[in-house]
């Protein structure tokens, strides 16, 4: 088993405090938005080397052993460590993303490429090869945009705008403009064309931007009766983007505040954004992100519109489920990660309290809570709050066992099991 440390990324949507309050670390001053675990090429985790070898980058490490430690499935499939973990802890709204399917990522990665635009560049879309399906297990209340409501429901929200603007003298709209946008979608909705709704809000120009502004003080200014959740969020989101189409596309998506635990996943053409909250995300490892709003970044309209899956869905919620050992297991619909959360009593541990880490080859693991220790053929690591470690393919089977006064909590990611 390797420790880890990890690189903890500044964006400034991120909290000051959330990361450090749960790792036990002392805070910089800095936002601390995520902390990457894993191998991915642009903040690989450092993996500390037996006696004093000092440290290697985790994807260089599996690079010079995969079938040793990935094993030889997930060696021979991936060629790397498939999945990144992530500590996410947003204290502002995250842009409205979506996520390229596998074709996808390989199709625009290869033409950017060959292109030769530079990874770097702030127009790239694709930064690597790899589909990006995702699961957010919140450790706080968590709120969040994901995926398409029924297009009636988002039509009536902007009918809605059209009466609290028009009837209140307070919010001018000179010439009509914005109220004629808002009528514009609420008719397309109304006809079930999300995709032209969509597309019509992003390219809309000047009026969208007035009805922005107009929207957002329809809502926040009291004088009218505002009850959808989506609604409530929208002054908000304005108040951090103002003028900004993708304050009036969140209209058209599920809005979701979701208590400790209440796990979602992601796949591929869910258009999602996360506003605030802390949470354990697990991924495949990709960092290919295309833009839909809520952003001062790159946005590619047409490469977007190729990539949003516009079918309204219900929130796809991930329940837990327990193994045959116990195990509490989050099981997306994805190929590459399953999560394991692993919760050791306080009380005087038993043999029975022990927990067995799921282990389909690769593993990563934190510690959020408490002090375990994971035992294995090879020997036993001590893990208090805010530890991480890779465990090898290899070195199975590893049980977690509480070590210390009270209760500890960790998380596990492994490749996901054979359904």
């Amino acid at each position: 088993m390797y420790r880890l440390s990890n690189t903890v990324r500044d964006y400034p949507w991120g909290s000051r405090t959330a990361i450090a309050e749960l790792l036990g670390t002392e805070p910089t001053g800095r936002p601390a938005a995520e902390m990457w675990i894993g191998a991915h090429p642009d903040s690989p985790s450092l993996a500390a080397l037996p006696g004093d070898g000092g440290t290697r980058a985790l994807d260089e490490l599996v690079a010079a052993e995969p079938h040793r430690l990935l094993g030889e499935e997930a060696a021979g499939r991936y060629g790397r460590l498939p999945f990144l973990a992530k500590v996410l802890a947003a204290a502002e709204p995250l842009s409205l993303q979506v996520h390229p399917t596998l074709e996808q990522a390989r199709a625009g990665f290869a033409a950017e490429e060959a292109a030769g635009i530079d990874r770097g560049a702030a127009h790239r879309n694709y930064k690597d090869e790899n589909h990006k399906p995702e699961i957010i297990f919140p450790l706080t209340e968590f709120a969040a945009l994901c995926g398409f409501r029924e297009a009636a429901a988002s039509a009536a929200l902007f009918e809605w705008l059209v009466g609290a603007i028009e009837s209140d003298p307070q919010l001018p709209d000179p010439g009509g403009r914005a109220v004629a946008a808002a009528r514009r979608t609420a008719a397309t909705l109304g006809q079930g064309d999300l995709r032209g709704a969509f597309t019509d809000l992003l390219s809309g120009g000047s009026d969208v931007v007035q009805l922005v502004d107009l929207a957002a003080t329809a809502v926040g200014c009291g004088r009218h009766n505002v009850q959808d959740p989506g609604l409530a969020e929208l002054a908000s989101l304005a108040g951090f983007h103002p003028g900004d189409p993708g304050v009036l596309v969140s209209l058209m998506l599920n809005h979701l505040t979701l208590g400790p635990g209440q796990a979602v996943y992601l796949p591929a053409g869910n258009i999602h954004a996360y506003l605030r909250g802390l949470g354990v995300e697990v991924m495949a490892s990709s960092d290919n992100v295309l833009r839909g709003g809520l952003t001062g970044k790159h946005m590619d309209l047409p490469e977007l519109m190729d990539t949003v899956d516009f079918t309204s869905v219900g929130v796809p919620y991930l329940e837990a489920e327990e193994s045959d050992l116990g195990q509490e297991l989050y099981r997306p619909p994805f190929e590459e990660f399953q999560l394991q959360r692993i919760s050791l009593p306080g009380e005087a541990a038993l043999a029975g309290d022990d927990v067995a880490v799921a282990q389909n080859g690769p593993v990563t693991l934190l510690c959020v809570a408490g002090e375990l220790v994971l035992d294995s053929p090879q020997g036993d690591l001590r893990l208090v709050r805010g530890d991480s470690v890779f465990i090898p393919a290899h070195e199975a089977p590893v049980v977690a066992k509480r070590r210390g006064d009270g209760p500890a909590l960790a998380f596990a990611v492994t490749t996901g099991a054979p359904r």
